[in-house]
């Protein structure tokens, strides 16, 4: 099973956002305070534990706890910020994005594999 990785400061975003030229990145914007983000991050670590695509890697981000790394995020995609969001970036660019009750590990499959 893959594990998702945490992103907790703008830097560590930075590196990660550059590095999406070598390799693609999945990464949920979470909640710790929203129910609907609750579960947006069960179908995240429920796509992670069954065959997720190997060629990414997968990020989350507090957006509580990390709120300037969340709103670099936002700036750096051009993706207006929701929680729970999803991106998947390849290239320093938001190939798909998707917020709330789409967040499923079906929609995750039929983007990524």
């Amino acid at each position: 099973m893959i594990q998702w990785k945490e992103i907790t400061e703008v830097e560590q975003w930075k590196q990660i956002f550059e590095g999406t030229s070598e390799r693609p990145v999945v990464l949920l914007k979470h909640s710790t305070a929203c129910p609907v983000s609750t579960n947006a991050l069960n179908e995240f670590e429920d796509y992670l534990s069954k065959q997720p695509n190997p060629a990414a890697d997968y990020w989350l981000v507090k957006v509580i706890e990390s709120r300037p790394a969340s709103n670099q995020i936002a700036e750096d995609t051009g993706v207006k910020h929701a929680s729970p969001q999803i991106l998947y970036i390849k290239d320093k660019e938001t190939v798909w994005n998707a917020s709330h009750w789409a967040i499923t590990v079906e929609h995750i499959t039929a983007v990524l594999d």
